[in-house]
């Protein structure tokens, strides 16, 4: 009776240990879609319910299988259905983010009718934790979130971000709450302490200081967190809502709040035409990212994929693409994120039999996983573990190749490491490579893609019958360069290994496109105000930019004539045709 008792109070805490500690380390694949709306809790302050949207994806956590979290806050005008989702795939553009992290967005909907426009109480001058309001809510939200087990979220990938009063507020959350948030990104928002008729330039007198000190007073007792918090934020040179002043005064703020020693790295281009200047501390981390961008109006830059209505921008910069690889990079709180290392793999000890495949990686490897590809296929899972491996597989004859990768106790994995191709067994006759294909051909280049050759250990590309590669190629593509526009070539590629060099391929011919990128330029005259209808040219301010060069042609009317040259897809300038 007593074994018996003692074996059912074992099988209970066995069971009690695994049902806790299980949702750590496994994050439940969602539907890869928004949900349908949502109603989370009761805006006691501002009246109505907080409700919204989420994003659940199939894929898999970037870090240590936890999903990250995302708390993404519309302007004022705007709702999370018709502006952050707008169908499955547009608005903001996070689902993609959500897919390729592997992370759950979260989409609510400001509660009330705040200053009139459905905005985010940014501008509150008591804000609290607890006795509602805006913030409570979405605390309440993300608390919601993160303690149910079923999405995997870790609590120290938590971020937020947001638009205008979204952006204001997102600052406010960030600053009442560092120890829930790990990453904040404000877009063309005013800091906290300011009022609503502020908006559109920083008051006098308000200074970083200003923002930094009541900053840090709403957090509290959470102050301390902010040693591992990163920020930043974004605006356009043509936000005449919000002051595009805000920007660079919050991101100012949070490195005094963050305190020591920051130094600016030198600016960088982000693709869309933003600039960024990344800020390091004493430790030499990146903590802030300053970006403007060059034309945007007051919107949120959703990137390619994004929609572009209502104050959201897809031509420009895809900042959830920037902020994500921003958090990821750069957060504080899980250590490296990028897991283990490998500096080593190779083959060796290769008898007619078998082969001893080796590896070493950096951090706390828990296994390595081996994969040969060649007559006898592994994939080996538990090859080893520790600083580094040696394991013995038995192969039939023939070439393989393979890959090495090492994971860690945190569940994350390393890039693969390549095996140099080997030869187990006689080695087999050299020939040249079959299915030689062209991809993208452009005026002066070629992408060719072929399928791997028996013993081939590298290859070479001929174009008319001479070798364009100085030296033999490891894989099985190649862009040939420096060739002439509307002209005709033949291609062919060779096997290169132990034997030698094979015969020549088949040939494969292949004509350059007719200069221009293929692009056949045409002229347009029509009035300004048609070219804008025709989305040839931009309406800013009465005044017409051609799309693409932004250069002036004069008044947005009927009356005034222009002649546009569209030298590529989307790209117009004044004037005909080169």
């Amino acid at each position: 009776m007593t074994h018996h008792l003692q074996r059912t109070l074992w099988h209970a805490l066995v069971c009690i240990l695994l049902c806790w500690a299980w949702p750590s380390w496994s994050a439940t694949p969602g539907p890869g879609k928004w949900s349908a709306q949502q109603t989370w809790a009761a805006d006691t302050a501002n009246g109505g319910n907080l409700t919204g949207f989420f994003y659940w994806p199939a894929s898999e956590p970037k870090i240590g299988g936890k999903r990250a979290l995302v708390l993404v806050l519309h302007g004022c005008k705007q709702t999370a259905a018709g502006d952050v989702i707008n169908g499955n795939d547009g608005g903001y553009n996070w689902a993609a983010m959500g897919d390729q992290y592997g992370a759950v967005i979260l989409a609510p909907n400001a509660t009330g009718n705040v200053y009139y426009n459905h905005c985010w109480d940014y501008a509150n001058t008591s804000h609290s934790r607890t006795s509602g309001g805006h913030d409570k809510v979405l605390l309440d939200l993300v608390d919601r979130f993160v303690k149910d087990p079923q999405y995997a979220i870790d609590p120290n990938q938590v971020y937020v971000t947001g638009l205008s009063s979204g952006g204001g507020q997102t600052m406010v959350m960030g600053c009442l709450a560092p120890d829930v948030f790990a990453g904040v990104g404000i877009n063309a928002g005013p800091t906290p302490g300011t009022t609503t008729l502020q908006i559109g330039s920083v008051p006098n007198g308000y200074t970083s200081d200003t923002a930094a000190s009541r900053c840090k007073a709403m957090a509290g007792s959470a102050a301390s967190k902010f040693s591992t918090q990163i920020a930043g934020a974004i605006w356009g040179t043509f936000d005449y809502t919000v002051g595009q002043a805000y920007g660079p005064l919050a991101t100012e703020a949070m490195r005094k709040i963050y305190g020591g020693a920051f130094t600016p790295a030198p600016a960088e281009t982000v693709a869309g035409g933003g600039t960024n200047i990344p800020y390091r501390d004493s430790n030499g981390k990146v903590r802030t990212h300053e970006i403007t961008v060059a034309g945007m109006g007051h919107s949120w830059p959703a990137g390619k994929g994004g929609q572009n209505v209502n104050f959201v921008d897809n031509t420009k910069v895809n900042y959830p693409a920037f902020v994500m690889d921003f958090w990821y990079k750069n957060n504080l709180r899980v250590g490296e994120s990028t897991g283990p290392e490998m500096t080593a793999c190779s083959a060796a000890a290769i008898s007619a039999t078998s082969a001893s495949v080796s590896g070493a990686a950096t951090g706390n490897v828990s296994n390595y996983t081996v994969v040969l590809s060649g007559p006898t296929a592994v994939n080996d899972n538990t090859a080893g573990s520790g600083a580094n491996f040696n394991k013995t597989y038995n192969l039939a004859a023939g070439n393989y190749s393979g890959t090495v990768t090492a994971t860690d106790t945190a569940n994350r994995t390393s890039a693969a490491c390549n095996i140099a191709q080997f030869s187990v067994g006689s080695e087999p006759a050299l020939t040249p490579p079959t299915g030689i294909t062209a991809g993208a051909v452009t005026d002066t280049t070629v992408a060719l893609t072929w399928n791997a050759a028996g013993a081939a250990t590298g290859y070479n590309v001929y174009v008319n019958g001479s070798r364009v590669t100085s030296s033999p190629v490891a894989g099985t593509s190649y862009t040939v360069g420096a060739l002439t526009a509307n002209t005709s070539y033949t291609i062919t590629v060779t096997s290169v290994g132990n034997a030698g060099e094979s015969a020549q391929s088949a040939p494969l011919t292949v004509t350059t496109s007719t200069g221009n990128g293929g692009w056949t330029c045409t002229t347009v005259t029509a009035s300004n105000y048609a070219h804008v209808q025709a989305g040839r040219a931009t309406n800013k301010f009465g005044l017409a930019y051609a799309n693409g060069s932004n250069e002036l042609m004069g008044l947005t009317s009927i009356f005034f004539r222009s002649t546009l040259a569209q030298t590529a897809e989307g790209y117009y300038k004044v004037g005909i045709c080169p």
